[in-house]
């Protein structure tokens, strides 16, 4: 069972698709509803190139579903509205939005330990051919090394090349990974 400390509340928000927030390098860095005439925004995961994908079809205006957990305070100061991290988008006009046919668990074994640009552990490969993106904290919770078996949760999307799946990891052997 996990401690209280790892536990995340997730929330499901339901507005009206705004549109997507451009990140200072020109992609996407998140989206915004309108809730009850409030402005709610989602921030994707920096490691996440495809996430603003899911909402290729959505138009402003349309009702969606939106999961995040909340955001922490920036040290940068009070933001004018509630933020979120995004989680998933779960509906578009009342309707489920199916799931990724990459989305699942994956399993293996790790064979090699992959790394951040700045050198510190950030993830495991399997055997299977998927990785296991943790970011450095989720790495040294994880405590993985090269031989151990592995099941792990979250979004996933196909890797460059088409060979396997790369996983944000939300679990680690049914362990809950502390998000940021």
């Amino acid at each position: 069972m996990p401690h209280p400390e790892e536990m995340i509340d997730v929330y499901a928000v339901e507005g009206q698709f705004q549109h997507l927030i451009y990140s200072p390098r020109g992609g996407y860095e998140g989206l915004l509803i309108d809730t009850h005439g409030i402005p709610t925004q989602f921030v994707f995961d920096k490691h996440d190139e495809t996430a603003a994908d899911a909402f290729a079809n959505v138009k402003p205006g349309q009702s969606v579903t939106v999961e995040g957990s909340l955001r922490l305070p920036s040290d940068k100061g009070e933001g004018d509205h509630v933020v979120y991290d995004f989680h998933r988008l779960s509906h578009v006009a009342g309707r489920p939005v199916d799931a990724a046919s990459t989305d699942g668990p994956v399993r293996g074994r790790v064979v090699r330990i992959n790394h951040a640009k700045h050198g510190a552990p950030n993830g495991v490969v399997l055997d299977s051919g998927d990785f296991v993106h943790l970011k450095p904290d989720g790495f040294v919770h994880a405590g993985l090394k090269v031989g151990d078996a592995v099941e792990a949760e979250g979004p996933a999307r196909p890797l460059a090349g088409g060979k396997g799946r790369v996983m944000e990891a939300r679990t680690v052997n049914g362990q809950p990974l502390p998000q940021r």
